[in-house]
């Protein structure tokens, strides 16, 4: 079972997240707390899994109290509050939170396929591990690459905000390629993500545009619900169905841009579940280019990374603090 503590200042909103969360069979609901210091006294007795936190709530609110949490816990946080906006997503993912929801996700309105993926998430989510970083490449022997790099594209999902807004303020606004990236996002906040990542970095991070070609020091984010292709001609979408249940896709984007630059392309999957990614990892490979995954010990969620790994075909598994200093290296580029 998973221990889960329900935090929120309202009894009826705490009720239906219980009613919700019992329905399911697996979640154990074994206190509610009222407001965020009532939250971290509560988290400190029970050691919860996973715990469920309201934003704005009275004595003190959610954000504060994640972070108070992270100092002594590292079980799963979610955000579930009224109001859905970007920015207090992924302030909340800076503080520890692992995942963001709208309240409105919690009633009998939503679908059953929703409704499984709700569950899905907060199971791996509370069943996070923290480790001790490895640090080695994919064979566990010194790689040695030399090409003229043109372009990086990265793959990240659950986990991604936190760990982008790291490997992006590691790179300097000299970086010498542009980025393509594919961050599988709540519908709606591709704008938002884009204005918040863009605080904590030096790069120019904006919404990917057709028929734009990317340039040096860019970061391009596809948006919400198209899949972002590049083509001889610039960035361009494609409105086809999902690939492995994502819209964006990432392996539609590393596939392009393996036809599109060959052995200059530089691909890196970062945390996420399911294994969109690894597919479009083995086409950067077959074309030439270099592979690197982000290694378990620094991944909120291991999935896409270890599906990518397992196709044989990454030359690079690092801790995400490397990562960054390992494209600079790749692109010739300056820290």
């Amino acid at each position: 079972m998973i221990r889960t503590l329900i935090v929120d200042d309202s009894p009826l909103v705490r009720s239906i997240l219980k009613d919700f969360f019992e329905s399911e069979g697996s979640f154990e609901i074994i206190g509610e707390a009222e407001d965020g210091r009532d939250s971290i006294d509560k988290a400190r007795i029970l050691n919860p899994d996973l715990i469920t936190m309201d934003y704005e709530m009275p004595v003190m609110n959610g954000l504060d109290a994640i972070a108070e949490i992270r100092k002594f816990s590292q079980c799963g946080i979610i955000v579930i509050s009224t109001h859905d906006t970007a920015k207090m997503a992924y302030e909340a993912a800076v503080n520890g939170a692992h995942e963001f929801f709208a309240k409105d996700n919690f009633t009998s309105k939503i679908s059953d396929s929703q409704r499984s993926e709700i569950f899905n998430t907060l199971k791996q989510i509370s069943s996070i591990k923290k480790k001790f970083p490895l640090q080695q490449d994919a064979s566990g022997q010194s790689v040695t690459i030399q090409k003229k790099i043109k372009c990086v594209v990265i793959a990240a999902s659950t986990g991604g905000p936190m760990a982008l807004c790291q490997l992006f303020s590691a790179l300097p606004s000299t970086f010498p390629v542009p980025i393509l990236l594919v961050q599988h996002n709540t519908s709606g906040f591709d704008k938002g993500f884009v204005q918040w990542l863009d605080g904590y970095s030096q790069l120019n991070i904006q919404i990917a545009e057709e028929g734009i070609y990317p340039s040096k020091g860019t970061v391009y984010v596809a948006p919400t619900d198209k899949h972002l292709i590049i083509g001889p001609s610039g960035m361009a979408f494609d409105d086809s169905d999902p690939v492995n249940s994502q819209k964006p896709a990432a392996d539609f984007l590393f596939k392009s841009a393996s036809e599109q630059f060959g052995s200059s392309l530089v691909s890196v999957v970062l945390t996420g579940m399911g294994n969109d990614g690894a597919e479009g990892t083995r086409f950067v490979k077959n074309a030439g280019g270099i592979t690197i995954a982000q290694d378990e010990a620094t991944c909120m969620i291991y999935g896409m990374p270890e599906a990518a790994f397992e196709t044989g075909c990454v030359d690079f598994v690092l801790p995400l603090d490397d990562i960054g200093r390992k494209l600079i290296s790749l692109t010739g580029g300056e820290s």
